[in-house]
């Protein structure tokens, strides 16, 4: 089953005005642009001060204070008046709340995912291929006080991620060729897969057992074993996935939690119409 992406970008964008072929960045409104680099910084940061949030984004807390304002009449930011940190607000939730309903993927995954975690006791996580990055969508917590935390909208490079690689298996040749032509296989640890060759060995392991294994990959001390979930397209949508500490999650365990796993995948599968067999 092949995923069929358009990595090529050829075909004609719309929701834009005919005869519009601007160059790169020129249509690019600065100043909305910066605003929108201080809500990632405050979704990354989570509750900061005016003057961290200034020093981080290397502009005066004046320019800062008056975004900051902007958005909070909006709604999308708050402000804790005795802490005076700045922190998301609920009107930016919704917004990107939006992303997720345009695909019924999350809601399908969520029994599969929480029934992961109960059986592996491990946290369970729904990732989909952004721009060729892996970007965490949702998460089912484990009950264990260390544990993996991917918020939504967490992106990674797909090279050393358990999904990202659960991905990769489902692109043809012409597609993973496409994906290392641009994609910086950097490495995180020693344990990353960070050449071309490597990778695609891995990758067809990956198909040949239903499942992929994150060892440490992207940071040490911390596992994945991830599938993925198909359409009724045949087409990848996203990634499953349960991640947890290495001393939990011991190599001897792989083969039974990717078995879990691939049959969580699968089952996501057909509730979206994909035609595997049991």
């Amino acid at each position: 089953m092949t995923r069929h992406i358009n990595m090529d970008n050829t075909q004609r964008n719309r929701g834009r005005p005919k005869k519009f072929a601007p160059k790169e960045g020129e249509n690019i409104i600065q100043s909305v642009d910066r605003a929108i680099d201080l809500l990632d910084v405050l979704a990354e940061g989570g509750s900061m001060t005016l003057s961290a949030l200034a020093a981080q984004m290397g502009q005066s807390p004046a320019t800062i204070y008056r975004a900051l304002c902007t958005f909070q009449a909006r709604g999308m930011v708050e402000n804790d008046t005795l802490t005076q940190e700045w922190a998301i607000g609920a009107a930016t939730f919704r917004i990107g709340a939006t992303f997720l309903r345009r695909s019924n993927v999350t809601s399908s995954a969520l029994p599969a995912m929480r029934d992961l975690m109960e059986v592996t006791g491990e946290t369970s996580n729904l990732g989909i291929e952004k721009s060729g990055m892996v970007m965490f969508i949702s998460q089912v917590e484990t009950h264990e006080s260390i544990r993996a935390f991917f918020p939504p909208g967490t992106q990674g490079p797909m090279h050393a991620s358990g999904i990202g690689k659960a991905l990769l298996s489902t692109f043809n040749d012409r597609q993973l060729a496409q994906y290392f032509m641009v994609a910086d296989l950097t490495s995180f640890t020693p344990n990353t897969i960070c050449t071309a060759a490597d990778l695609t060995a891995d990758i067809k392991l990956i198909q040949r057992r239903g499942f992929s294994f994150d060892d440490e990959e992207k940071a040490i001390g911390m596992r994945c074993i991830a599938a993925p979930i198909i359409n009724h397209q045949g087409q990848a949508v996203a990634g499953i996935s349960i991640s947890g500490p290495s001393h939990r999650v011991t190599a001897e365990m792989v083969p039974k939690i990717g078995a879990l796993v691939k049959a969580a995948g699968d089952a996501v599968s057909r509730s979206l119409g994909a035609d595997i067999t049991l």
